[in-house]
């Protein structure tokens, strides 16, 4: 749990509540968390706003011990579309008492952060992204044989069934890689553990937020770019420098959705609200003073 901060289970959709963590007072921030994590990666974040920001920490759909609804026939895979737990988002602050938010996301949660800053332009006040690009612009840098270092992306699009088998079959393995793989330093015992338990639970769940991103959330990027729809709030961007290893420019890819951008390239690794919280912080907080 983080320190100080009150938690609850707020209904956001039919037969969906999210597990979430409420602290501090002032302007309200939601932070929404990245794989193979919980909302306990912006533990250090969180405690840091909280002194003058009411800061919002839920665990997504299907994530940690927010419900995990399965991909009914009806819905298919809107169930885990980006817009769907976006609009997850939207019901959670207002359900919490607030019409209008910024909103920080990492990883998975900055692919649901910016689709609800597309789907919610009125209601998204600032946006950060952390360490990922948009679904469009993510499926389209991923060629040749540097797309090896996103073979998950693979295996979680394929039709339901095998990905998650084999997942389940090694599931610390696969999750512990990616915690292992992408820190620059390892992670306490405890919050790794804690990452591994919640990922073991939601396998299946997890693996259909990925194949959505691999069909409808890429459908609706297309549909957003041929409308020339784009962030219209202040956006910060923080980011590895994947363009020097895939080739291509990530800050040029940014401006074409953000006309309004800050975007920063980081000598952290990809968990970089653990390994550099007060650094992110400040970014949140110099980007609440922007626009």
């Amino acid at each position: 749990m983080i320190p100080g901060f009150e938690y609850q289970r707020v209904p956001v959709a039919d037969g969906v509540s999210l597990h979430t963590a409420v602290g501090g007072t002032g302007r309200p921030v939601v932070l929404l968390h990245g794989f193979p994590q919980t909302h306990l990666m912006w533990r250090h974040v969180a405690a840091d706003l909280a002194a003058d920001h009411t800061v919002i920490c839920p665990d997504l759909r299907g994530y940690g011990a927010s419900d995990k609804p399965a991909e009914a026939a009806e819905a298919g895979p809107l169930t885990y579309a980006k817009r769907t737990m976006g609009a997850d988002v939207v019901a959670l602050a207002r359900a919490l008492g607030h019409d209008r938010f910024a909103l920080a996301g990492h990883d998975r949660g900055a692919l649901v952060a910016i689709r609800t800053a597309l789907d919610h332009p009125g209601v998204v006040s600032h946006l950060v992204s952390l360490d990922v690009l948009p679904t469009l612009d993510m499926w389209d840098v991923m060629r040749g044989t540097g797309a090896a270092v996103g073979f998950h992306l693979y295996l979680m699009a394929q039709p339901p069934g095998l990905p998650e088998r084999m997942i389940a079959a090694s599931a610390d393995a696969f999750f512990g890689h990616f915690l292992d793989l992408w820190a620059k330093s390892p992670f306490p015992a405890d919050i790794r553990a804690a990452y591994l338990d919640a990922c073991r639970e939601a396998v299946p769940s997890i693996v259909a937020d990925y194949r959505a991103s691999a069909g409808v959330d890429l459908d609706h990027d297309r549909a957003d770019r041929a409308a020339g729809n784009r962030l219209r709030m202040p956006v910060t961007v923080l980011q590895q420098n994947w363009g020097a290893a895939l080739g291509f420019d990530a800050a040029a890819l940014w401006r074409a959705w953000a006309p309004d951008l800050r975007h920063v390239t980081v000598d952290h690794g990809h968990f970089m609200a653990e390994e550099a919280p007060a650094e992110v912080a400040k970014e949140i907080r110099d980007l609440l003073n922007r626009g």
